[in-house]
């Protein structure tokens, strides 16, 4: 690689990146040649340090666990200095799907709300001033958490934390000052993952893709969006 195209490499901030969707996004910026800084919770071996041999001094992975805001000013302190073109926060749990919000035992339904809207929210606000002007700062939200497209109940938790999401992203956005980058909530599909189960339609191979398709689509705009894996509006 010539020092000139050395500089030009952009590079990828994935919170949340150990197994599932997250590792593969990792997986996907590196092999379009990216380099890639990476969070896994805990200490113990991840399908994200699969990645780590082939990917070389590409791949850098950080030990967060978002849901101590410590360890995210942690993680800001480490990276000081750190141009980030793409922030992904892609962190998220699903706990008793097929409860209703009054059979939710009160205990799961704050922790998926904790992990799902707030500790997202805390990592963005942390961490966003690492992204240039021009970059992507996105999270992974979910078709569920479209309250206009709840036809059908089922995972009634997890809607709920992720429209949450949906709503404290907004706000973020509203905040700004002065828009400089591209605000994502993206909505990646029902993808066969140890969260999704086995009977999602989607392969991994048929959403991440797509997903950083569209995320690279935004570079140079400005604005909040929310989005499938198509790039296609979902309704709010």
């Amino acid at each position: 690689m010539t020092s000139n195209e050395q500089q030009k490499q952009q590079t990828a901030l994935i919170i949340g990146a150990s197994r599932g969707l997250g590792c593969a996004l990792a997986e996907e910026y590196l092999k379009r040649g990216w380099q890639v800084i990476a969070t896994a919770r805990g200490t113990a071996r991840t399908p994200l340090h699969d990645l780590q041999a082939p990917a070389g001094d590409r791949l850098q992975i950080e030990h967060v666990d978002i849901d101590l805001p410590e360890q995210i000013s942690a993680l800001r302190q480490r990276l000081e200095g750190r141009p980030i073109d793409v922030l992904f926060v892609n962190a998220g749990i699903s706990i008793e799907q097929d409860k209703t919000a009054a059979q939710m035992d009160t205990q799961a339904f704050t922790r998926m709300m904790v992990t799902n809207a707030l500790s997202p929210m805390r990592v963005i606000e942390t961490l966003d001033s690492l992204v240039a002007p021009g970059g992507v700062i996105a999270a992974m939200s979910s078709g569920l958490g479209s309250v206009a497209n709840n036809r059908d109940g089922g995972w009634e938790g997890y809607r709920a934390s992720k429209a949450a999401l949906n709503t404290l992203m907004r706000s973020y956005a509203a905040r700004q000052p002065v828009a400089t980058r591209a605000l994502l909530l993206i909505a990646p599909g029902w993808v066969r993952t140890d969260m999704g189960g086995s009977g999602a339609p989607l392969e991994i191979s048929d959403s991440i893709p797509r997903v950083v398709d569209v995320v690279t689509s935004q570079t140079g705009c400005t604005g909040l969006q929310y989005l499938n894996r198509l790039g296609e509006i979902v309704p709010w």
